[in-house]
C-alpha cells in the first residue's frame, strides 16, 4: 500500500500506531542526551552536586539552540515539501540551500554567545563560583561546537521532506550511542583519556551531535536527489527565508518558551541551590515523558491534516478520538514510572542533598503529565486544522502565563524548607489543568466551526 492510500484507507486506529512508533522512539532518543549527561555528572566523585546544578542552569540555552534549529527545519520542511509537490525542482534547490544559509547564521549567533556571553547569563542564575565555573565551561563548549545540533536539525527536515525519516532516525541512535559511549571515558578519565568532568560531558555531547550531522548530511547528498545541490544555492533569497519563517515562526515560539519558563524557574528557586538542582533533574525526566506525547503528536497531525484536506469528517473524529486515547495511556504509562520509581531516578542522578527535594518534585509534578499530555495532543490537532492561534494560546498559557506568576507567588511561602517548596511544585498540576480545560473549548470550537461544516 502506497504512504498516499495508506493516509486515505487505512483506519485510523492503525495508522496512528504504525506512524506513531518511529516518532515516538525518535523523540524518546532526543531526550536521551540530557539524561545520559546528568547521570554520568551525578556520579563524579568530586563536585557532583555543583555539576548537577551547572547543567541545570545551562540546559534552556541548549534548548533554545534546539528550538531554533527545529523551527528553521520545520519551515524548511513543510516549504520544501510543497515545492517538490509542485514540481518546482530549482525552487526546492532554493529552499534546500538557504535552510543551510539560515544554519551558518544562526551558528554564528551561538558563536559569539559562547565567547561573550556564557559567563554573564550562569552568573545570572547562582553566585556559588564553582557552579559558575562548570556552568561556563560546560555551556561555551556547547555553543562553540554547536553547528552540531544545528546541522543535525536541518538536515534531519531535509530527509523527512522527502520521505526519508528512517535515516533521520539512524543519526540519531548513532549520535545518542556516541554520547552514551564517550560519557565516562571523558568524564571519569579512561585509558589515555585524561578526566574532564564536566567537561567531558560536554565534549561527549557535541561530539555526538556532530557525528549525528556529518552521518545526515553524507545521506541528504547522497539520498536526496529529487534536486540539485551546490554552493550557489546557498545565496540568501528574502523570499524564501520569509516563506520558511512563515511556517517555521511558530514552531520557534512554542520551543523557545520551554527556555523562558525554565530560566525563570531557575530565578524563581534561585534561594535553594539544592531544590535548583531537583527542579532541573526533574525537568530532564518530565521531558522524557512529555516527548512520548510530542512523537505522538506528530503522528496526530499529518493523519488529520491528511483527512482535512480529503473532507472526511470520519477520519478526522477518529484521528481526535485515538490521538487522545494513545496519549493518555502513554501518560498514564509515565505517570506510574515516576510514582512508583522516583527513588531509583533519584539514584541514577546521585541527587545528593537535592535528593529529597527531586523525589517531592517528581510526586507533585508527575501528577499533571495527563494534562500536559493532553494539551500536546490538542496542540497537534489544532495545527492540522488551521488552529495554528490555538495551538499557541495553549503554548503560553502552559509555559508562561499561568506558571510564572504562579510559581512566583507560591515561592514567597517556600523559604521554610522543603514543605515550602513542594508549594511551588504545585504549580504544574494547576496550570495544565486551566490550558486543558482552556484546550477542551478550543477544540470544540475548532469541531463546530470547520469540521462539522465539512460537506
Amino acid at each position: 500500500m502506497t504512504e498516499s492510500n495508506k493516509m486515505k484507507e487505512m483506519p485510523v486506529k492503525k495508522l496512528m500506531v504504525q506512524m506513531g512508533i518511529p516518532m515516538i522512539l525518535s523523540m524518546a532518543l532526543q531526550a536521551v542526551y540530557n539524561i545520559v549527561d546528568s547521570a554520568f555528572v551525578g556520579n563524579m566523585k568530586v563536585g557532583s552536586e555543583a555539576a548537577l546544578n551547572a547543567l541545570t542552569l545551562v540546559f534552556p540555552v541548549q534548548m533554545l539552540m534546539v528550538a531554533v534549529g527545529i523551527g528553521t527545519g520545520v519551515g524548511t520542511n513543510a516549504l520544501l515539501a510543497r515545492t517538490l509537490g509542485q514540481g518546482n525542482t530549482k525552487k526546492a534547490a532554493k529552499v534546500a540551500g538557504n535552510s543551510l544559509f539560515l544554519g551558518g547564521i544562526i551558528y554564528a549567533v551561538c558563536l559569539l554567545f559562547g565567547i561573550a556571553g556564557v559567563k554573564a547569563y550562569i552568573s545570572s542564575q547562582t553566585v556559588d563560583p564553582e557552579v559558575i565555573s562548570m556552568g561556563t565551561s560546560y555551556l561555551r563548549i556547547c555553543c562553540v561546537i554547536s553547528f552540531g545540533i544545528i546541522f543535525f536539525s536541518l538536515f534531519e527536515k531535509l530527509l523527512q521532506a522527502t520521505g526519508r525519516s528512517l535515516y533521520s532516525t539512524i543519526g540519531q541512535v548513532v549520535g545518542a550511542v556516541i554520547n552514551i559511549i564517550l560519557d565516562p571515558v571523558m568524564i571519569y578519565g579512561i585509558g589515555p583519556v585524561p578526566e574532564m568532568g564536566v567537561k567531558g560531558a560536554a565534549y561527549a555531547t557535541v561530539i555526538g551531535q556532530v557525528a549525528s550531522a556529518v552521518l545526515l548530511f553524507l545521506f541528504h547528498m547522497k539520498l536526496n536527489q529529487e534536486f540539485e545541490h551546490g554552493v550557489e544555492y546557498m545565496k540568501p533569497d528574502a523570499g524564501i527565508i520569509k516563506e520558511i519563517y512563515a511556517i517555521g515562526l511558530p514552531a520557534i515560539i512554542a520551543q523557545a518558551l520551554m527556555s523562558i519558563m525554565v530560566y525563570v524557574m531557575n530565578l524563581i528557586l534561585k534561594f535553594s541551590p539544592s531544590a535548583q538542582t531537583a527542579y532541573g533533574l526533574f525537568y530532564k525526566v518530565q521531558q522524557f515523558v512529555l516527548f512520548l506525547a510530542f512523537g505522538l503528536r506528530d503522528a496526530i497531525t499529518p493523519i488529520i491534516a491528511f483527512a482535512y484536506g480529503m473532507g472526511s469528517k470520519k477520519r478526522i473524529k477518529d484521528g481526535i478520538k485515538y490521538g487522545l486515547l494513545y496519549t493518555t495511556a502513554l501518560m498514564i504509562f509515565g505517570i506510574i514510572i515516576t510514582e512508583v520509581f522516583p527513588g531509583a531516578f533519584a539514584t541514577l542522578f546521585n541527587a545528593g542533598q537535592s535528593r529529597e527535594y527531586f523525589i517531592g518534585a517528581m510526586r507533585i509534578i508527575s501528577i499533571s503529565f495527563i494534562f500536559a499530555g493532553i494539551n500536546v495532543a490538542y496542540q497537534g490537532i489544532y495545527q492540522a486544522l488551521d488552529g495554528g492561534i490555538e495551538s499557541l494560546v495553549i503554548s503560553l498559557l502552559r509555559q508562561l502565563v499561568i506558571i510564572l506568576p504562579l510559581a512566583g507567588i507560591f515561592s514567597i511561602f517556600a523559604r521554610n524548607g522543603q514543605m515550602g517548596i513542594s508549594l511551588i511544585w504545585w504549580a504544574f498540576p494547576i496550570t495544565e489543568m486551566i490550558a486543558c480545560l482552556v484546550g477542551y473549548v478550543f477544540l470544540k470550537r475548532i469541531r463546530k466551526n470547520k469540521v462539522e461544516r465539512l460537506s
